[in-house]
């Protein structure tokens, strides 16, 4: 089994910032892809910013040179700082890996995990 577990959500004004963290454990060989999405309310889910294992990144427009994606390799941890937050960053956000698994190290074969969520509110 694998778990995605986020933490860092919470209130903040607009103008503020917030950092988020998702810690994958358990049965992990590799974590190749991660990224974190959000999903506002009557929205649909949306890439926020994305990272490989080497550190390539990409991000949404809307976050460009307010958000940085980051992630710890050796603690299977990534991260998301958001800076000069707006009311239009509120939503519900969801960390993803990739990751192979033990048994599928020789094939490479990997899976997809989601964390439970955690709610960042902007308020004006």
């Amino acid at each position: 089994q694998v778990q995605l577990v986020e933490s860092g959500g919470g209130l903040v004004q607009a103008g503020g910032s917030l950092r988020l963290s998702c810690a994958a454990s358990g049965s992990i060989f590799s974590i190749t892809a991660m990224g974190w999405y959000r999903q506002a309310p009557g929205k649909q889910r949306e890439l926020v910013a994305g990272i490989t294992r080497a550190g390539s990144t990409n991000y949404a427009d809307s976050v460009k040179g307010r958000f940085t994606i980051s992630r710890d390799n050796a603690k299977n941890t990534m991260y998301l700082q958001m800076n000069s937050l707006k009311p239009e960053d509120t939503a519900v956000y969801y960390c993803s890996s990739r990751i192979i698994r033990p048994e599928n190290w020789r094939s490479g074969v990997e899976d997809d995990y989601w964390g439970q969520g955690t709610q960042v509110t902007v308020s004006s």
